[in-house]
């Protein structure tokens, strides 16, 4: 019987630096909560996305977002219909995160390194018009209710698996 002490765990570690800058924009609509957009932009500093676009006046509170705050850049517009126009004229694959009928499911697309991942509001989704501006649109599989997963927890999924395809960047 072995009477040491396990090892200690190394808590909060250095990050993991990219090979390469990440070229994932988060594309947000006027969010109603504060929290939300909050916890976006934590995600965003978590996975070294290069920017969000956030629509409106909803504040990002740092004790939430923590360091996300500093590490990507958060860019205001006042809508988002004319910032996905400008992304596609950049050639970043707009990819809206919707339930729709003619949505694919996330275990099923294959993103593209230059992504901008449109989020829809917490209560509406995405509007019709950026639906009709989008390349394509992603959902994630429900199996129980309610019908949607809360804006924040689809995004991170979402980000997952866009990070799990390009793990160095």
């Amino acid at each position: 019987m072995n009477n040491q002490p396990p090892p200690e765990h190394l808590r909060h570690k250095p990050f993991t630096p990219l090979d390469q800058p990440r070229e994932l924009v988060l594309a947000c609509p006027s969010f109603k909560s504060q929290v939300n957009l909050s916890r976006i932009v934590r995600l965003a500093g978590c996975v070294a996305a290069e920017k969000i676009i956030v629509c409106g006046s909803t504040k990002v509170d740092p004790n939430i977002a923590r360091d996300g705050m500093k590490q990507v850049v958060i860019e205001r517009r006042r809508t988002l219909l004319p910032v996905l126009k400008k992304l596609k004229q950049l050639n970043y694959r707009l990819v809206g995160l919707e339930q729709t009928d003619r949505s694919s499911g996330l275990f099923d697309y294959s993103f593209e390194r230059r992504t901008a991942l449109v989020i829809g509001h917490e209560r509406l989704g995405i509007t019709a018009e950026e639906l009709a501006v989008v390349d394509d649109v992603i959902e994630i599989p429900v199996y129980g209710m309610p019908f949607s997963y809360n804006v924040v927890t689809a995004t991170t999924m979402a980000v997952y698996e866009y990070c799990r395809q390009f793990p160095s960047g």
